[in-house]
């Protein structure tokens, strides 16, 4: 807490002194990769609702695609990468619907980053998006990584599918184990063993999609599980934890389609 408390101050103080019109600090592509905290709108530090995550976002500087958290739902975009450094237009932000207690922050992060067009570093760790008058509107400060690859590895029952819960006590109970240092899985998708591969994105953390996933061919009495495990597998795109433990994959309009928990 203390040290977001200086990191808020040392953002502000920098902001004071800084806007997206000068040539000094110029930020160049790669350096708006990754993962950011969004920590100051329009020169207010962002305090998140209790129980509501901070918000961030990141920017994957290799496809031109924007995702992250708004402080209630995720978001995603895209961005082009062609654009003159320094200038940026995230264009439509899409994002998932649920509804939270208090939906302040998130309705605040959504409306600074539609007047975004510039970025701008702000010292060693913090950057600021500017809108058409060269003055930030938003404060981002590098995130560190809060879930990676290796917290798939192992193995892990599936629970959920294609938005339904998957029925307990079946024959062969559905599950994905995950050789992280061979980018491969295995499992079972209700019916016939699965094996795949695991792709990922270097420039994305939580990137994640499984091409070519193939099975056996045995034909079991009812299909209907396999049918949503195989659907959702294809469809995977990110994942992230989940508040109430466990994995989710997401596809690429940030629906959840599958949640796995640990064996």
């Amino acid at each position: 807490m203390k040290k977001m408390f200086v990191s808020l101050c040392m953002a502000g103080t920098l902001m004071g002194l800084s806007s997206c019109g000068s040539t000094k600090n110029a930020a160049t592509l790669s350096s708006i990769g990754g993962e950011w905290n969004i920590i100051e709108i329009n020169g207010t530090a962002v305090v998140p609702a209790p129980g509501q995550e901070f918000p961030f976002i990141g920017f994957d500087t290799k496809n031109g695609t924007v995702y992250g958290n708004s402080g209630c739902n995720r978001m995603t975009g895209s961005f082009d990468v062609n654009a003159k450094p320094g200038t940026i237009s995230l264009g439509a932000i899409g994002s998932t619907r649920m509804a939270c207690p208090d939906m302040t922050v998130e309705q605040n992060v959504l409306s600074a980053l539609a007047q975004v067009k510039k970025y701008k570093k702000l010292g060693k760790d913090n950057m600021a998006l500017c809108g058409s008058s060269n003055r930030p509107v938003i404060v981002l400060q590098k995130k560190e990584a809060t879930v990676k690859l290796a917290d798939l590895a192992g193995k892990w029952m599936i629970s959920e599918a294609g938005g339904e819960a998957i029925p307990e006590g079946m024959e062969k109970q559905p599950f994905i184990e995950f050789n992280i240092s061979e980018k491969r899985l295995h499992g079972n998708a209700g019916c016939n063993i699965i094996n795949g591969a695991v792709q990922v994105d270097d420039e994305n953390p939580t990137a994640v999609s499984f091409p070519q996933v193939i099975s056996t061919m045995m034909a079991c009495p009812d299909m209907e599980v396999e049918s949503r495990v195989l659907k959702a597998l294809n469809a995977a795109k990110s994942f992230g934890k989940l508040a109430g433990g466990g994995i989710g994959f997401y596809d690429a309009d940030n629906n959840l389609v599958m949640v796995l928990v640990k064996k």
